[in-house]
C-alpha cells in the first residue's frame, strides 16, 4: 500500500468512528434524556481526610492474609 492509500483508509476509519459515536450519543439520549443533559461532576466524589485514623478502630483485628495477631501463620 502506498502512503496515499494508508491516509485514505485512516480517513475512512475516522469518519466511520465519528458516525458510530454520533449514533451512540443519539441512542443514549433516547434511552435516558435526563442522563444526557446532566453534567458530569464531582457529585459522587468523597473526600478522604489526611488526618490519621483512630488506632482504636483496629483493636482486635486480623492482618488480612497473615492470620490472627500474636499467632503463627499457617
Amino acid at each position: 500500500m502506498s502512503l496515499q492509500d494508508d491516509l485514505t483508509a485512516v480517513r475512512r476509519n475516522l469518519n466511520e468512528l465519528v458516525r458510530s459515536v454520533e449514533r451512540l450519543e443519539q441512542d443514549v439520549a433516547r434511552q435516558s434524556p435526563a442522563a444526557a443533559t446532566k453534567p458530569a461532576g464531582p457529585a459522587g466524589m468523597v473526600s478522604v481526610p489526611d488526618t490519621p485514623y483512630d488506632q482504636s478502630k483496629w483493636t482486635d483485628t486480623d492482618d488480612e492474609g497473615l492470620g490472627v495477631r500474636d499467632r503463627r501463620a499457617p
